[in-house]
Order: structure tokens, then sequence, then C-alpha cells
């Protein structure tokens, strides 16, 4: 029996990653960090309560999946899985394409990224 929720966090930004797996890796949750898409659907069987996944994902000139494709293909595999979109990203048809599809919030990366990520998971979880 799973005690610990199990988060992933999938962005090619580093410093990103660092700051959510600190700041959300404790006593009640554990916290996964990938840098592509790519990577975190390799290893969706470990079944996590969350995925928080950034929009835009860059390296070098390899084509790499956006936040639209990992989180299309999450849901072909685990149709109820949560999925937080974070971004920088603020075209409007882009959200609501997204919000259509069914992510669980869309958070905008700014100062005040994670406390809005912390209330988020708070309503997801029901803390």
């Amino acid at each position: 029996m799973k005690t610990k929720k199990l988060i992933f966090i999938v962005d090619d930004d580093q410093f990103i990653n660092k700051l959510v797996s600190r700041r959300f890796t404790n006593e009640e949750s554990a916290v996964e960090a990938f840098e592509f898409g790519e990577d975190c659907l390799k290893v969706l069987d470990k079944d996590p309560d969350l995925v928080i996944l950034d929009y835009f994902f860059v390296n070098g000139n390899i084509k790499m999946m956006n936040g639209m494709e990992v989180f299309n293909r999450i849901k072909e595999v685990k149709p109820t899985l949560p999925v937080i979109i974070l971004s920088g990203q603020e075209k409007g048809e882009i959200v609501l394409e997204l919000a259509r599809k069914g992510i669980s919030d869309y958070i905008i990366k700014d100062n005040n990224l994670i406390d809005n990520l912390q209330v988020a998971i708070n309503d997801l979880f029901k803390k």
C-alpha cells in the first residue's frame, strides 16, 4: 500500500525541477524529476499520483514532444491521472485547448509559481 504521494515533475529547466523537488519532497510526498516528457512516459508504470508538466521543451536541434503531446500520451495510458501544466505560455487558445482536454490546473511560471502549485496540489490531494 502506497503511503506517500508520488509526484513527477517534467521540465527542461533544471532550476524548476530542483525547486519543485525540494519544496514538495517531504513525509507526505516523493518527487521524481524528468527533463523531457519522453523520459516521464517511459516510467508511468511507477503509477504517479500527479504529473507536473512543462509546456515547451528545448533540446538543442532535437525535436522533443511538447506538453500537449505528452499530456495526450499520459491520458491514453492513465486517463484519470491528474496533470498540472506549468508554463510561461500565455496564449489563450493553448490554455483553452488544454482545459478542454482535461488538465487539472494551469500555472504560469512567475514569482508565485511555488505558492500557486501548493494550492493546486492541496486541492487535488484535499489537504
